[in-house]
C-alpha cells in the first residue's frame, strides 16, 4: 500500500473517460476499453479490500480495491492561491448570462501540469464539463472572481463564486477509509458488473472531495 500524490493517482479527472485518465498522465490510465464508473458517496465499512460506499444517490455498492491502489487525500486551498502558470481541473456550468461558473476548483501539483489537458463532459451535476489546464490569468473583478484558462490552443473564462470548493492535493493512507468518510473514486466496471478501482479519494479534517 502506496501513498498517493496523485502522481500516481490524478484519481481517472480523478477520472466518460475516468477522472484519473482524465486527469492523469497515460501511464497511469485505466484501460481504456472497459466501462468507466465515478462513485461518489461516504464510507460504510472496509473489509477485505472491498470497500462499501453509500453513494449521493441513495444505493449501497461495493466496490474493489485493486492490488497496490493507492490513496489520495484533499486539502482545502483558496482562489488567492491560484497563480498564472498554475494548472488546474475545474468543474463548470454553463451561466445563464453567459460563460462559465465553476463548481469546484482542484488545483494540482506541478508534476502533474499538463496531464489530461482538455474540456470535457462531467458528471458532477447535468450539463457540467470538466476542463484540465493552465492558469493564463487569474483576476478579482468588481462582477466577481474569474480565471482564464488555456487548453490546446483554446481560452476559456471562468467565474469562481464566493463559496466555491477550492482543493489541493494531500498525502493519505488505508487507515483514512474510515466509515463515514466521503470519497471520490474513479473505477472500472467489469465483469458481473463488479467495480473495480485502483484509486480512491477520501475526505479529511472537514475537507471532502468536490469533484
Amino acid at each position: 500500500m502506496r501513498l498517493n500524490t496523485f502522481h500516481a493517482f490524478v484519481l481517472s479527472a480523478l477520472l466518460g473517460t475516468s477522472l484519473m485518465s482524465d486527469f492523469v498522465p497515460p501511464a497511469f490510465a485505466q484501460n481504456p476499453k472497459a466501462q468507466q464508473v465515478r462513485v461518489r458517496g461516504s464510507i460504510v465499512e472496509l473489509s477485505n479490500a472491498v470497500l462499501k460506499v453509500k453513494t449521493r444517490e441513495g444505493k449501497t455498492v461495493d466496490v474493489t480495491l485493486a492490488q497496490g491502489f493507492n490513496v489520495s487525500g484533499v486539502a482545502r486551498a483558496s482562489v488567492s492561491d491560484i497563480k498564472a502558470g498554475d494548472y488546474v481541473g475545474i468543474a463548470s456550468l454553463p451561466k445563464a448570462d453567459g460563460g462559465d461558473g465553476a463548481l469546484e476548483v482542484l488545483i494540482f501539483p506541478p508534476a502533474l501540469k499538463g496531464a489530461g489537458e482538455g474540456s470535457f463532459g462531467w458528471d458532477l451535476k447535468p450539463n457540467s464539463t470538466m476542463t484540465n489546464a493552465t492558469v493564463a490569468n487569474a483576476v478579482k473583478g468588481v462582477s466577481g472572481r474569474t480565471v482564464t484558462v488555456m487548453y490546446h490552443g483554446q481560452e476559456k473564462t471562468i467565474a469562481i463564486s464566493e463559496g466555491t470548493p477550492v482543493v489541493t492535493l494531500a498525502p493519505a493512507t488505508e487507515a483514512d477509509l474510515k466509515p463515514d468518510a466521503v470519497v471520490f473514486i474513479s473505477a472500472e466496471k467489469g465483469a458481473g458488473d463488479a467495480i473495480v478501482a485502483q484509486r480512491v479519494v477520501v475526505g479529511s479534517n472537514g475537507v471532502v472531495p468536490p469533484m
